[in-house]
């Protein structure tokens, strides 16, 4: 029997199989080059921190000392006290508020004031800024708190930027593009099915019954 030359032909499993890894592997290679350029064009952002240290009075504890950094960890980004840091940050109280970031230990009366911006420079002012304000607001009222805040260490001006590189972006683009291609493969419908194989046929009752007598 000759094939019929109209006849559509048939996808091999093979064939099949190219597609869904096609678009994986477009998926994967446009995310990279996206996130590669994101990470190319993006100006690098740079992070500074200082770090300040509360120090118990003859009339205090550690433990009270500990337990007023961790508030005034959570007081350094209030509006009193990012108020006279734009003074000598030469920065507005928005900028700061978006910028300074602060972080304490439950293990040590220390609180990280850090700062981030695209200026090596003004990241460490800024960091400086607010942990000498912080200081200066906290020292107001250690008659009544027994607990004095000291600078432990000035920010410094980074010499390497906190941002993601080109490599790191690329990467973490290729993962998402190649993600994105694996749910589009889940979601999209089946254009064909298969005919399914014919089951065999089995006797019923009555046929058996009929061979039976015959015997």
């Amino acid at each position: 029997m000759t094939d019929n030359p109209n006849r559509a032909p048939r996808l091999t499993p093979r064939t099949r199989g190219l597609r869904p890894w096609t678009l994986l592997a477009a998926g994967a290679v446009l995310g990279g080059l996206l996130g590669g350029a994101y990470g190319t064009l993006k100006p690098p952002t740079y992070t500074a921190t200082s770090y300040v240290v509360a120090v118990p009075t003859e009339k205090s504890d550690p433990a009270s000392a500990l337990g007023f950094a961790q508030a005034y960890g959570r007081v350094a980004t209030q509006l009193a006290v990012l108020g006279d840091a734009q003074v000598w940050a030469g920065v507005p109280v928005s900028t700061l508020r978006k910028s300074v970031q602060t972080a304490t230990s439950p293990d040590a009366p220390m609180v990280a004031v850090s700062a981030t911006s695209s200026r090596r420079d003004l990241a460490a002012d800024m960091a400086n800024a607010v942990a000498r304000s912080l200081t200066r607001h906290a020292n107001d009222t250690k008659g009544s708190t027994h607990v004095e805040l000291l600078q432990f260490s000035r920010a410094v001006k980074p010499t390497e930027p906190s941002s993601a590189s080109a490599a790191v972006t690329g990467l973490v683009g290729a993962s998402a593009g190649g993600l994105l291609g694996g749910l589009v493969l889940l979601v999209r419908p089946r254009r064909g099915t298969e005919e399914p194989a014919p089951s065999a046929s089995v006797p019923g009752p009555a046929v058996a019954a009929d061979a039976h007598g015959q015997l």
